[in-house]
């Protein structure tokens, strides 16, 4: 049996984690010489390569001096932090990368703090050291008041520290040594990190710590085998958190990592991270073991979805055209499908059988989501975000709080600070971070972030950086001011005409071009005012013998707003949908008709 060593690689978003992982793999042979590798090769889906970000917590191997490392690339992103906790329990030492100019972050805070609190010692890598703003030793003593700030013991307080360059494929222990490759981070990994803790005698038993859903073998199951040996074909069952049978079954298929690839094998061994199949209710933190188990493996629970958005079919004027994916069970089924694969993500059917309420962690989250089904041809109808409440034992409505960093140019503190407080975040910390610029941190209510990373890159100038990630759920916070610009509402179909939109240009912003298809009650601007208004985008210029339609042709229009989904989505009133479709984004009133909308406007005051 060869010796094994369990890590997780833990970082902010953006901190070169998954390029850190792509070098170790190159540099430890797990890729023939002429074999072509994409860049960032753990960020295996579309999305996450466009965005740059790691959606989805990954496993991989490598075989360094004979021993045989398990390494978990994990979500940097707070939306998807129910992955990290439960990660951690997989691993035996995490390695902890820091930006040698941005310093800790507070995803790199929430998930330290998680693997602190398992007792787990960390390797600190300080990465992109060839940065021209690298602040290697500030950002050194900023990570030592981190451990202090959360409580870590000694022995994790004496952590060492590799200064690396992902991208430049080297790690060094000091600055002054030779740059050549990643060996030293190898060999500190070795003998830092402690082999699993397993017994190898005993029965077989392991907890699920990830679960997802593949079209050949159904759901596959993977976590670290905790005791004894686990072989095909033989019986199993599963217990929940407190000891109840879920149900029993026999595994189907074993698969092990090794490099990229996961590989079938006929057994595997106490402290081995495996992926297993056979099974159709088992889900995270349940417990798999052999037939005369049962007590389960202590687990973390999961953590409660704060935000949920109602997805409908399409059923507007223009439905059709450009999906093929239009029917509720077709949409049905693809959310349930999510949800088989996305512990964190809850779907349930509302009354009106056509639509259905998504419930996850936060809007990144649901906008990747959406993003995905839009590529595989959905067209959908979604609602404005809304948070989901809890009440206490008093009867008091509770809310989620997040805790919100930001580092902004000293210039724009007053700004930020103001928007952030009307929007009912309480500053907690401010400080200067050097270099002109200060780092703030709030607390704030989820409901009044939605939609605010467009203003707050405008109120930055495009220099702000902020992070948010879940703090606790906390009392009512009260009204936050919504949008203050009514809208402008197309009264009838067809193609807009330039002409026409050249004549709204006074009346506010537009959101559409000439030639655009458009139908009653879609919106095609904002109006510089705070009420909605109808228009008419698509009235041409009367022709007469005296004006000629070649005469003044040259009409000049200002290009129009075009959002992207995430900014739409933010955008939405509660009397507002947004229109998703493979090519189209459009934004819409629910109801179309006017004298509909008129009624349900006089029900809502009354």
């Amino acid at each position: 049996m060869t010796s094994i060593r369990n890590i997780a690689i833990i970082a902010h978003v953006d901190h070169g984690k998954t390029t850190l992982v792509d070098t170790m793999l190159k540099q430890s042979g797990i890729f023939r010489s002429n074999q072509n590798v994409a860049e960032r090769a753990m960020d295996s889906n579309d999305l996450e390569r466009e965005r740059g970000i790691t959606i989805l917590a990954k496993c991989t191997s490598l075989t360094w001096k004979d021993v045989r490392v398990n390494i978990v690339d994990t979500p940097g992103h707070a939306d998807f932090g129910g992955e990290v906790e439960r990660i951690l329990t997989m691993v035996d030492g995490v390695v902890l990368l820091v930006d040698a100019a941005e310093g800790p972050m507070p995803q790199t805070k929430f998930v330290l703090s998680k693997a602190l609190k398992l007792g787990l010692k960390p390797i600190v890598v300080i990465n992109k050291i060839d940065r021209q703003d690298a602040r290697q030793n500030e950002v050194l003593d900023e990570i030592f008041d981190l451990f202090m700030a959360l409580d870590a013991n000694d022995q994790q307080l004496d952590f060492p520290v590799i200064y690396a360059s992902g991208r430049g494929g080297w790690a060094v222990k000091d600055l002054d040594h030779e740059r050549k490759d990643i060996e030293p981070l190898f060999d500190l990994i070795l003998s830092h990190v402690p082999e699993p803790e397993a017994d190898k005698e005993g029965p077989f038993s392991m907890l699920v710590t990830t679960r997802e859903y593949d079209p050949y073998l159904g759901r596959v199951l993977t976590g670290r085998i905790k005791s004894g040996v686990v072989k095909l074909n033989m019986p199993i069952k599963v217990i929940d958190r407190e000891g109840n049978l879920v149900e029993s079954g026999r595994i189907s298929k074993l698969l092990t990592f090794r490099g990229l690839e996961r590989i079938p094998v006929e057994m595997a061994e106490a402290g081995d991270i495996i992926a297993l199949a056979g099974l159709e209710k088992a889900n995270v933190s349940e417990t798999i073991a052999s037939p005369e188990v049962n007590t389960p493996i202590p687990a973390q629970p999961i953590d409660p979805p704060t935000l949920a958005m109602t997805f409908s079919i399409n059923d507007s004027p223009l439905a059709g055209r450009e999906g093929t994916k239009l029917t509720s069970r077709v949409v049905r089924d693809r959310l349930m499908k999510e949800a088989e694969g996305n512990v964190a993500i809850r779907v349930t059917e509302t009354e009106d059988k056509d639509a259905f309420e998504v419930a996850g962690r936060g809007e990144l989250q649901l906008g990747v989501l959406i993003e995905t089904m839009r590529r595989e041809g959905f067209e959908l109808s979604i609602s404005r975000p809304r948070v989901l409440y809890k009440t206490d034992e008093k009867g008091q409505r509770l809310e989620p709080i997040e805790e919100i960093q930001v580092d902004v140019d000293d210039e724009y503190v007053g700004v930020v600070v103001e928007s952030l407080s009307q929007r009912k975040a309480e500053m907690q910390d401010m400080r200067p971070s050097g270099g002109g610029k200060t780092r703030i941190i709030f607390h704030g209510p989820s409901r009044g972030l939605i939609g605010y990373h467009g203003p707050f890159l405008t109120e930055t100038r495009g220099t702000g950086i902020m992070s948010r990630v879940f703090h606790s759920y906390g009392p009512y916070r009260g009204a936050v001011e919504g949008r203050r610009n009514g809208v402008l509402i197309s009264n009838g179909d067809g193609e807009a005409v330039a002409y026409a939109l050249w004549n709204l240009e006074e009346r506010g912003i537009m959101f559409i071009s000439p030639g655009a298809q458009i139908y009653e009650g879609m919106i095609i601007g904002e109006n510089s005012r705070d009420n909605d208004l109808e228009v008419n985008p698509l009235k041409a210029k009367q022709l007469t013998n005296v004006r000629a339609s070649g005469k003044d042709e040259a009409i000049r229009l200002t290009p129009p707003k075009l959002m992207t989904l995430e900014q739409a989505i933010a955008y939405v009133e509660d009397d507002e949908r947004v229109e998703v479709t493979p090519k189209s984004i459009r934004i819409r009133k629910a109801t179309l008709c006017p004298h509909e909308r008129k009624k349900e406007g006089r029900k809502a005051k009354d």
